[in-house]
């Protein structure tokens, strides 16, 4: 499978922090010379990126907005605006999602990362304490948006749905139809989830992070099976604890440093798997939780487990 040098432009949606930003440098800073399009809530961490690019004297970091809470049919405005506004030529265009989408003018999309998520506690031994009907909304790190139809309230369980999994997967869908038509031009195209190692082995206090983390995996499965026959190409990112403003809503961010990996680490092993065109990328220090809970479900599909153990056949 080809990586992600082949990418010539690159939309990084929840580009402002994190694995999303490292993510969003590493790419442009790649010899293929990609332009990346940042998106993020913080209009000022959007603008440093831009002018780093500027600085740079090249200019191939562009910046874009939008909402993952907002209706579906303000995320499918958002898609066809990007398309229509970045419609053509002869570049390619990766797209980061911790929560966005872009292209490049003179450029045309062909991949997307979704990074976006945001992450709460749940204690199902308290569920009296599970927030169902929150009203504040999250904090700015974690959310990112377009610069319409804004949402007021963000119950914490219902949003993490929400940006963890729903807003991701109408996004799939109303990109699809364009990368599918470059697929049939001959041109590869990328979808890349991030997940979380959460998916394979979860946390019992958070317990609905885990459970969408697992479905954006269990989607990811499914989209490499259905596309494979496409040259629309799945790469799924799986990150164990790694440095970020994930947890600063939780106040756990000082005792977690002790034992998560330096974000500078992470985004070097996650790079090589994106070059290297994987389906899944794990860090080494994780592979045999992978080899022992996954690494057989690639490119099966129930029928193909069927036959392989005619002991499950109905006698």
């Amino acid at each position: 499978m080809p990586g992600i040098a082949v990418s010539k432009c690159v939309l990084v949606v929840g580009a402002t922090a994190g694995i999303g930003r490292a993510l969003a440098l590493a790419i442009w800073a790649l010899p293929s010379k990609p332009t990346v399009i940042v998106a993020g809530r913080r209009k000022e961490r959007l603008e440093e990126l831009v002018k780093k690019g500027l600085d740079d004297g090249d200019g191939r970091i562009k910046a874009l907005q939008v909402d993952l809470t907002a209706a579906r049919d303000s995320l499918k405005a958002f898609t066809e605006h990007t398309l229509r506004e970045y419609p053509d030529v002869r570049k390619a265009c990766l797209i980061f999602v911790f929560v966005r989408s872009h292209t490049y003018m003179h450029s045309q999309l062909d991949s997307v990362v979704f990074s976006a998520g945001i992450q709460h506690i749940t204690d199902f031994s308290k569920p009296e304490e599970i927030d169902l009907d929150g009203k504040q909304p999250p904090p700015d790190s974690l959310l990112f948006f377009f610069p319409y139809n804004v949402s007021s309230s963000y119950p914490d369980f219902t949003s993490e749905v929400n940006i963890n999994y729903i807003a991701i997967v109408t996004l799939i869908t109303f990109f699809l139809p364009h990368f599918l038509k470059l697929s049939t031009e001959g041109r590869p195209t990328f979808i890349i989830p991030i997940s979380s190692m959460l998916a394979i082995v979860p946390s019992g206090t958070l317990s609905d992070y885990c459970a969408m983390k697992a479905a954006l995996h269990s989607l990811s499965l499914s989209l490499h099976s259905n596309l494979a026959s496409t040259n629309v190409h799945i790469m799924e990112i799986l990150p164990p604890l790694v440095e970020s403003e994930l947890h600063d809503n939780q106040g756990t961010s000082e005792a977690l440093s002790k034992i998560w990996m330096p974000l500078d680490t992470y985004t070097k092993y996650a790079m090589e798997g994106l070059l290297r065109g994987d389906v899944n990328i794990v860090t080494p220090n994780h592979e045999w939780l992978w080899e022992k809970f996954e690494k057989d479900k690639i490119g099966e599909t129930p029928m193909s487990l069927h036959r392989k153990h005619s002991s499950y056949s109905s006698v």
